[in-house]
């Protein structure tokens, strides 16, 4: 998968997202900022960005994926 595809799929998934996205060989960096992060649990965060990226992981597009979940505030503090 392309950067450009990762990051459309997590946007679109998470309304007013922002989000970085490297990839190195089969391992994805994801930096993912949102307002609907606001007073989720880390877990909760992660499983908006899991459910945004389910499918791929499942047929095994997506193997290794890292994330940070921010809110604005977080990533403006960082």
């Amino acid at each position: 998968m392309q950067v450009e595809e990762i990051k459309a799929m997590v946007e679109s998934h998470i309304a007013g997202s922002n989000v970085e996205v490297s990839i190195d060989g089969s391992h994805i960096q994801l930096v993912v900022v949102s307002d609907q992060f606001e007073g989720l649990s880390r877990l909760k965060k992660q499983q908006l960005v899991y459910g945004a990226l389910a499918d791929k992981i499942a047929d095994g597009t997506l193997h290794a994926v890292n994330m940070q979940t921010l809110t604005p505030e977080e990533a403006a503090a960082r």
